[in-house]
């Protein structure tokens, strides 16, 4: 049962990367793998729920945590995304493969980005097709608490930065207000936290332990590769107080800062 189900789910993401890559061909812009990112992980959610016996209570409250933490995600980056053109981080892998850049998005982009996805949805996937226990119990309860918390940072974090990056008179300068008075990326602590609460409803049957391995590999991805240490790389370039804001704002857990140097 559990090995037709990540096989099912694993064919699911290649058919769905397979033709959002075609997709990107046409229109010349791969961002929109970025969009796809957390919608895909709902599909597989929901995929996993109606074709599995799982129990249901759970396999529907995993399903809707899911859901709106991907759909949130999708709908915001594509309302941040609209009319931007291509990421400038494609842009570059464009200039940089020039007419080989149509293969290497699909490996490099497209395919990559649905391996991980695959991995990271382990639990999920485990969570909602197993029919035991028939019961819902305190890691369920734990699990959802992480979840909305999560997705607390995540929202709260991504609405104060638009607010702030709206008012002209806050160009140049670093965004440190809020939750961001906490951490330097609270929308990606929210992210972490949310598969964290995620992977307690997998712990809930026995064996299920080593789908640790899903938000493990978001939590590194987040503070190691693609999240915290791009953005940072760029920021620190663009935003001349930024090495203050470093030295004083935990990078990734919310803490009180440090004194300002003085």
């Amino acid at each position: 049962m559990v090995l037709s189900t990540l096989a099912a789910t694993a064919a699911l993401i290649i058919a769905a990367m397979l033709a959002l890559w075609l997709l990107s061909l046409a229109i010349r812009d791969v961002s929109i793998v970025d969009i796809f990112w957390g919608l895909g992980f709902v599909m597989v959610a929901h995929w996993t729920r109606a074709t599995s016996a799982g129990f249901g209570p759970r396999a529907w409250l995993v399903t809707a945590l899911v859901t709106a933490w991907g759909v949130r995600l999708g709908v915001y980056l594509c309302w941040r995304n609209w009319g931007g053109g291509e990421d400038y981080r494609y842009q570059a892998m464009r200039r940089h493969y020039g007419a080989n850049f149509w293969l290497v998005s699909l490996v490099v982009v497209f395919g990559l980005q649905g391996v991980l996805m695959w991995v990271i949805s382990l639990p999920v996937q485990l969570a909602v097709s197993a029919p035991t226990p028939s019961a819902l119990g305190v890691l369920d309860a734990l699990g959802t608490v992480l979840v909305v918390v999560g997705l607390f940072f995540e929202t709260v974090g991504d609405l104060q930065l638009a607010r702030f990056k709206a008012d002209p008179a806050n160009k140049g300068t670093v965004m440190d207000r809020g939750l961001w008075y906490y951490t330097r990326h609270p929308n990606y602590f929210g992210d972490a936290v949310v598969w964290w609460g995620l992977f307690c409803f997998a712990l809930t049957t026995p064996g299920h332990a080593w789908t640790a391995i899903g938000p493990v590999v978001m939590t590194y991805l987040l503070t190691r590769l693609s999240g915290v240490p791009l953005l940072e790389k760029k920021l620190a370039k663009t935003r001349p107080a930024y090495a203050d804001y470093i030295a004083r704002t935990s990078s990734f857990v919310p803490w009180p800062p440090r004194p300002r140097a003085v």
